[in-house]
């Protein structure tokens, strides 16, 4: 549910704005209207040493330092010490691994004194180093030139032809010899150690890092907030605007009123554009980030996660729709919750866990096993779904039903809110068309269950059909001629009619997406049967398991990865477009240390 918020205007004399900014930063509840972006040469600057932290940060933390390594302590600026440590980390990394390679490439053509190479030039005896594919290499070169053969690789082999030459691949005569690098590269490794002890004490100080770039975090956003101040009266005083949802009246009110600043409260509009921000329970906040990817509602507008809780949370169970993939799930989000970097993503993947398992046991799957079969299940076969539904398959029609549900729900949302915002005559279009698709499909449900006769059936629908064309055709926009409300309604009608069919079959991807990663897991189970036989060589057992258990992780990995891409496609597509929603609204970010 979107939160009712509450405006605030300050007026005060240039200069005083900072002070008051300070209060609200510590109050934390106020968002001050003002830029995200920097927007002037202080800002600019606040904003690069930010990025200029999360470097250092990004950059300790990536810095490898081996178990045992004796921190070397450096006082001073922890600043200078990050940056000019991780710069020596990288370029003695860079030049070790250019060492090793050379050596590497040396190593190949063995000891050799280069001094003495270059008397033999000086004699006319020059000598030239060869590296040439096996296929290209003439066994008889052997005999024509003072040739000798240096080593063999898996392709290649390296030679060395004294006086004439000819011959192809020659390659520049190395400078230094291998025992010159090993040298050099023993040198530069122990600088590296150096290094590393520095690097291990930067490191124990990135607490220091984090809480400065805090720090500058929030003066970046204060002063953000102190240039969005509005100047007037000759710039003799300034005013600003702020929003604090309507629940914390009482606290801010206090807290202003001790400042002894001037401020107009009054409840915030919809041409005010004020922050956005949610109001629900703890279920339905785990899906708030969400609803994040695609944007918030506008103020007037109505908060989604509540819907996409629930459907997109059923969507992807049933995509995976394995009661076995679903425990998995489960036990990665409880593993999630143990770490820092993911706690908050744990709920999310538990819950979504949870859910696969109960779909997926109504579906009778367990790591694609049939467990319809078993024994253990036998007095309760009633409650898994049929195979076959009106002579279809049970779980494609079920896709096809909660689809339509789904897009009906979405075509009420729509109908409820332009009601509220336009009033009954503005939304009488919509009327129209929800009391036809919506009031047709339930109409035909009941006839169908037999709660309805025939003629009674046949009366509604007539009725509901001659409500919703004067809906559709003459009352679509009162404000407007009624021949060209026919006009509009004639284009309208055929676009829905198109469109809600290729909504409605957009659906059956959660049967397809499921029914993939099912067929794929049998897969593997039988490839790893095939390989066990009847079980009676034990020595069988740990291929059997090592097929099973990586074709399984594979499949869990895409079965996810589809389950989490299309029940988010289709609330974003499908639920969005027949709900009317627009994401035109901006998150609550209010001033806080």
């Amino acid at each position: 549910m979107i939160a009712s918020m509450t405006k605030y205007s300050f007026i005060l004399l240039n200069g005083e704005q900072n002070n008051l900014l300070e209060q609200l930063q510590e109050l934390g509840l106020v968002d001050i209207t003002r830029s995200v972006k920097p927007i002037d040469e202080q800002s600019q600057k606040l904003a690069g040493e930010v990025d200029l932290l999360d470097g250092l940060i990004q950059g300790l933390n990536k810095a490898f330092v081996p178990e045992g390594t004796v921190p070397e302590y450096i006082d001073g600026d922890i600043v200078r010490l990050a940056g000019g440590q991780i710069m020596r980390y990288s370029e003695d990394s860079v030049e070790i691994k250019a060492l090793e390679k050379e050596i590497k490439h040396l190593k190949a053509w063995g000891p050799f004194d280069r001094s003495i190479l270059d008397q033999l030039a000086a004699a006319g005896v020059p000598v030239h180093f060869h590296v040439l594919s096996k296929k290209q290499f003439n066994p008889e070169w052997k005999e024509q030139y003072a040739l000798a053969l240096i080593s063999e690789g898996k392709k290649t082999y390296r030679f060395i032809v004294a006086g004439e030459d000819p011959l192809p691949g020659e390659v520049p005569i190395p400078e230094s010899n291998c025992e010159e690098k090993q040298k050099e590269l023993a040198e530069k490794q122990k600088h590296f150690q150096k290094t590393l002890g520095r690097i291990a004490s930067a490191k124990e100080r990135i607490p220091e890092l984090e809480k400065l770039r805090k720090e500058t975090l929030e003066k970046l956003d204060l002063h953000l907030a102190g240039i969005s101040a509005v100047p007037a009266a000759e710039d003799t005083i300034v005013t600003l605007v702020g929003y604090a949802p309507t629940d914390c009246d009482e606290k801010v009110t206090e807290a202003l009123d001790a400042t002894g600043v001037l401020y107009i409260k009054e409840e915030a509009k919809v041409e005010d554009n004020p922050p956005i921000t949610f109001q629900n329970n703890w279920f339905v906040r785990q899906f708030e980030t969400l609803t994040d990817m695609y944007g918030r509602p506008a103020y007037d507008g109505f908060d989604p996660t509540p819907f996409i809780s629930f459907f997109f949370m059923l969507f992807f169970a049933f995509c995976m729709g394995d009661c076995g993939y679903g425990l998995i799930l489960v036990a990665v989000g409880l593993l999630l919750g143990k770490s820092e970097g993911f706690k908050s993503l744990a709920p999310l993947v538990t819950i979504l866990g949870a859910a696969t398992v109960v779909v997926g046991f109504l579906f009778h799957t367990f790591f694609s096993i049939d467990i319809s079969q078993w024994k253990i299940f036998q007095p309760i076969q009633g409650i898994f779904l049929p195979a076959k539904i009106a002579g279809y398959d049970g779980t494609m029609v079920l896709a096809l039903i909660v689809g339509v549900i789904h897009i009906c729900l979405a075509m009420c949302v729509k109908t409820y809110q332009e009601t509220k915002n336009k009033g009954l005559l503005g939304a009488l279009g919509t009327w129209g068309w929800t009391l036809l698709i919506v009031g047709g499909i339930a109409v035909g449900a009941l006839s169908l269950a037999g709660v309805l006769d025939k003629e009674l059936t046949k009366w509604i629908v007539i009725v509901l059909g001659i409500v919703s064309a004067l809906g559709i055709f003459i009352f679509n926009d009162p404000d407007r001629n009624k021949l060209a409300n026919v006009g509009v309604g004639l284009w309208n009608t055929y676009n829905t009619a198109t469109g809600l069919l290729g909504d409605v079959l957009s659906y059956l991807r959660l049967y397809a997406l499921g029914l993939a990663g099912s067929m794929l897991g049998m897969a593997f189970n039988n490839i790893g049967t095939m390989v066990l036989g009847d079980g009676s060589n034990y020595f069988l057992w740990l291929p059997f398991l090592i097929i099973v258990i990586i074709g399984h992780t594979l499949n869990v990995a895409m079965c996810a990865l589809g389950a989490f891409v299309h029940p988010l496609r289709l609330n974003f597509l499908e639920f969005f477009k027949n709900s009317g929603y627009e994401a035109a609204g901006r998150n609550y970010n209010p001033l806080s240390k």
